[in-house]
């Protein structure tokens, strides 16, 4: 089930891209997007949806079918979706232009989408090290 997630992740934020929202901060990188919408500013910016459409979506989705085709505990997969979903959103936040009626929680770097993502990556660690424990105990 988790191998096929992916897809569905990056075909959201295709959509994203394509309804031109949840974009990202101001770039003047040579990729960088200029969207249409009035509360964009007019500049070009980091189209962070397609990053995480490649992250979250393409590299993820490979990651996990490959390792399905290894014999890892079982378990294992969940733990390794949430701690690379995790990590991969939380990296791109850092390219986001956060939410205008939350803004950065501290700094200008954490946002809400961070904060979040935290107990995922925590989780998805504990759930692997928890499989090796139990698959080590059995044999």
């Amino acid at each position: 089930m988790f191998p096929a997630l992916p897809i569905g992740l990056g075909l959201g934020r295709l959509a994203n891209f394509v309804n031109q929202e949840l974009w990202g901060a101001p770039t003047d990188l040579p990729w960088g997007v200029v969207f249409t919408v009035p509360a964009a500013g007019g500049f070009s910016r980091h189209p962070t949806q397609l990053y995480e459409a490649f992250l979250e979506g393409l590299l993820l989705f490979l990651l996990l079918h490959f390792m399905s085709k290894r014999k890892l505990a079982l378990g294992t997969t969940t733990g390794l979706f949430l701690l690379l979903y995790g990590c991969f959103r939380s990296l791109v936040e850092l390219l986001r232009e956060p939410d205008s009626h939350i803004g950065y929680l501290y700094g200008d770097w954490l946002t809400m989408g961070q904060l979040l993502c935290a107990p995922m990556i925590l989780i998805g660690l504990i759930i692997i090290i928890s499989c090796y424990n139990r698959k080590s105990a059995i044999g």
